[in-house]
């Protein structure tokens, strides 16, 4: 008689073999990681419609973004821990879950209020999912395995906002605006069931840690106060406000100032995507030839170089891009190295330290776009003050871990 393997077999299994990117892994790492940025610029081309069926302003709508991404930070701050103790496979599923239900809510809503309560409830969700890719990443994978699969979880985040705004307007132009929310809703339903029924648990029981308040805040506190994790944690952090910067400050520059149609504005964050994936493609090798900590330096340098490029250069469409191209090649190598030093020292600890580094990737990102809304100065220069001043303090804060 046989028996089929129980889920904490079958995640012990793949916690001791699995050691290689199948292509089972990559969708289910991808799919987890990019779900939030999905259905947070999927909706994007759908507010003109989206404000007259709920009787608001598009203008209103923004809060639909700041209540997603608040909501999105806090949540990150429990699921981590919670998943130390009682495993990845529960939360993964919860998080799926309640963002269905959010994704539904937001798709029948008839009012703004209503309409925001389902972003939240979708924010809640999906922090679940973009925490625990990470740090299921981090349980099978160690090293250079590590920073590959964390390169493929970077390419998704960047790919999703990338084209899931021309996905989104073909979808309200044939469908309705409602369509997208059905549509990253069956995503997760997909996920869901893929990841249950080829992956299950990946953090086995004897790496499981108590949890308490009090125990979670220690946590926290010894993560914030480990150079090893702060010194590149803070560096991503940085870089990554600086990338929600410029995805914030762009339909100006773009639209306004080099008077992009919004398909044209389509188009260019599409492209940015394969800037992004050569990066992804090129950090992993740059390790294994040079070690880590030296390609992500050189990454920061990189991105560092473009950064100044676009403050100092003239306001033009054609050197814009160019600059841009240079900071987005540093950036996607800055981001899976930089994750990948942060979380190595941290196996017992991943979903808090997954969480925690989320956390401050949103804060840094809140805290760029508010600057950039308060310099009194055009939407171009600000966005190369912004970036030239964050590469500087992700590179200061990067040298500190050479001290660790």
């Amino acid at each position: 008689m046989t028996h089929k393997p129980t889920h904490a077999a079958r995640g012990a299994a793949a916690q001791g073999a699995q050691k290689t990117l199948t292509g089972e892994l990559r969708f289910l790492l991808a799919g987890l990681a990019a779900l939030g940025a999905l259905a947070t610029n999927i909706i994007l081309p759908t507010f003109p419609d989206m404000a007259v069926a709920l009787g608001t302003s598009v203008i209103d709508l923004s809060a639909t973004l700041s209540s997603f991404f608040v909501a999105f930070a806090v949540g990150q701050l429990f699921v981590g821990p919670l998943s130390d103790r009682f495993g990845r496979r529960w939360l993964v599923l919860a998080g799926l879950a309640t963002f269905v239900v959010g994704s539904a809510i937001c798709a029948v809503a008839s009012t703004l209020p209503q309409f925001i309560g389902g972003r939240v409830v979708q924010a809640l969700g999906a922090c679940a999912t973009s925490v625990l890719s990470r740090a299921v990443a981090r349980d099978l994978f160690d090293g250079e395995a590590l920073a590959r699969a964390l390169s493929l979880i970077m390419v998704a985040m960047a790919a999703a906002p990338g084209f899931s705004p021309m996905l989104g307007g073909a979808f309200n132009s044939g469908l309705g605006w409602q369509s997208t929310f059905t549509f990253v809703g069956v995503m997760a339903v997909v996920l869901a069931i893929y990841y249950n029924a080829r992956l299950g648990e990946t953090h086995p029981t004897d790496r499981r840690s108590a949890i308490s308040v009090p125990s979670i805040l220690k946590t926290y506190w010894q993560l914030l106060t480990d150079r090893r994790f702060i010194a590149p944690a803070l560096a991503v952090s940085l870089v990554i406000g600086s990338l929600y910067t410029f995805f914030g400050m762009a339909p100006a520059i773009l639209m306004e100032g080099f008077h992009f149609s919004p398909f044209g504005l389509a188009i260019f964050f599409a492209s940015t995507v394969f800037v992004v994936f050569g990066a992804g493609f090129l950090a992993p090798r740059l390790a294994h030839r040079w070690g880590q900590a030296r390609a992500a330096r050189l990454g920061l340098v990189i991105a560092l170089a473009g950064s100044i490029a676009l403050l100092a250069g003239k306001e033009d469409a054609v050197f814009f891009s160019a600059a841009l191209t240079v900071f987005l090649l540093g950036m996607g190598m800055v981001n899976p190295l930089g994750t990948a030093i942060a979380l190595h020292p941290f196996g017992r600890q991943a979903g808090a330290a997954s969480a925690l580094l989320g956390f401050l990737q949103m804060g840094c990102a809140a805290i760029a776009i508010s600057v950039g809304a308060l310099l009194h100065v055009p939407a171009y220069t600000a966005l190369g003050i912004i970036l030239t001043s964050s590469l500087t303090l992700a590179f200061a804060a990067f040298l500190a871990l050479r001290q660790a």
